[in-house]
Order: structure tokens, then C-alpha cells, then sequence
């Protein structure tokens, strides 16, 4: 029997596929409300980012959450996402 296979998530900081429970889920709700998804199951657009602080700050100077959620993202969920 072949082992059961773990979902793949790529990170917008580093840009390295890693296992979804790895990495840290940004959610866009469809009416347009962002928050840090921590149980990856909240509906809407997401974009997953690693916990290393490197990868935050990749994603936070080019933009890249804001890329991936087609969406402005503002400065209390960077901030959140800092911590």
C-alpha cells in the first residue's frame, strides 16, 4: 500500500513547496475581510507563508501577499503575522 500523500503548499516569501501544516495560512474571505487562518480551513482566497522571519520580510517588501490574495493587505496583519 502506498503511503497516503500530505498536501503540498508553496511559500510566497522563499517561494519553497512545503507541507500545508508547515506554513502559515493568510486568508481573503469573500467579502473581503483578511485574517491569519490558523486552522487552514477558512473559506476564501489564501496565500501560505513559512514562520522564518526571512520569508515575512521577502513577502512584505515585494508585495507578495498582496500578489497572491489579488487583495491590499494592511499593516495590523503584517504586524500580526510579525509576531
Amino acid at each position: 500500500m502506498k503511503p497516503k500523500s500530505q498536501p503540498m503548499r508553496t511559500c510566497v516569501g522563499c517561494g519553497e513547496p512545503k507541507v500545508k501544516r508547515e506554513l502559515i495560512r493568510v486568508a481573503l474571505s469573500p467579502d473581503g475581510n483578511i485574517s491569519i487562518d490558523r486552522t487552514g480551513k477558512a473559506p476564501g482566497r489564501g496565500a501560505y507563508l513559512c514562520e522564518s522571519m526571512s520569508c515575512f520580510e521577502q513577502a512584505y517588501k515585494a508585495k507578495r501577499l498582496e500578489r497572491s490574495l489579488k487583495h491590499g493587505v494592511s499593516k495590523e496583519i503584517y504586524e500580526a503575522l510579525q509576531r
